[in-house]
């Protein structure tokens, strides 16, 4: 009788500790992949990537000027160049909200993302998904915006939706709809405009990185000005702390509407420049 009591207690010690352990894998592959991407950026575009609850960011943007004056000017690094300070706080683990000054025409930002859905281990859910939106006032001169001027004139909006799946340790894309508005703009150029972007990042060693963008405006009615599609690559270093990102890229303009809307810079030797982005984690 004994010996029964004893293998009945261990069986159900063993059976116990199985559907313990079954649970404990199956929470573990329930919970979102592990980093995606290293940082809030990809070049020019947000990523799902936001800090966590409690948590402080500082980001600094750099454009440098064209290549096309080559030595003379080091390649675009003693030329005239664009800065963009930002902070952004998580408020809870799906919302973020940020402020950013942008030296070209004194754009002040205001900006959010929200996370929608995220993809899991286990691939229950196979993507993530954020929504990322933005208010920014051009804080020049009132002289800047002609006859008829209206405070209202200052204001642009950004709104975006961004796919991204992790494939493994090394891959992940990203794909992303967005929508750029403008209160006024100058002749020969629209208002509203829609775009489409695919980003991504790959591995290459330990926390260093491949980064790549490609933004695609689409307009959606006839103007005199187009803006032209935007290209950038670079490398990637990332820290538990730090995120440095250097590329080449279209774009001297840092704002996603400005970058959306205006970009009249083609991938050619004069349309392009160095650029970097540096992410603090407090």
């Amino acid at each position: 009788m004994k010996n029964i009591i004893i293998l009945a207690l261990s069986i159900f010690l063993s059976v116990s500790t199985f559907a313990q352990k079954e649970e404990t894998k199956n929470k573990k592959e329930e919970k979102p992949v592990r980093s995606p991407f290293n940082s809030s950026l990809v070049i020019n575009n947000q990523t799902v990537i936001q800090p966590s609850k409690g948590y402080l960011e500082f980001i600094i943007y750099h454009r440098m000027s064209g290549m096309d004056k080559g030595i003379s000017n080091l390649y675009g690094f003693y030329g005239a160049s664009n800065i963009h300070l930002a902070l952004q706080y998580g408020i809870t683990n799906k919302l973020m909200l940020g402020f950013g000054s942008e030296k070209y025409s004194k754009m002040q930002e205001l900006y959010w993302k929200y996370k929608i859905i995220q993809q899991t281990r286990s691939g229950s859910i196979p993507v993530s998904i954020s929504y990322y939106g933005n208010l920014v006032i051009d804080a020049r001169d009132t002289s800047n915006f002609g006859s008829g001027y209206k405070f209202t004139n200052r204001f642009s909006y950004f709104n975006q939706f961004i796919i991204s799946r992790k494939f493994n340790k090394k891959l992940s894309t990203q794909f992303s709809v967005a929508y750029a508005h403008f209160n006024a703009v100058e002749e020969g150029w629209y208002n509203d405009i829609i775009g489409t972007s695919i980003s991504g990042r790959y591995k290459i060693h330990n926390d260093i990185s491949a980064i790549f963008e490609y933004n695609l405006p689409i307009p959606y009615k006839e103007t005199t000005k187009k803006s032209k599609p935007g290209f950038g690559f670079g490398v990637e270093i990332a820290t538990s702390t730090h995120t440095f990102q250097i590329f080449v890229s279209q774009y001297d303009e840092i704002i996603p509407q400005k970058n959306y809307v205006f970009n009249e810079n083609e991938f050619s030797k004069e349309g392009i420049g160095f650029g970097f982005n540096v992410h603090v984690k407090f």
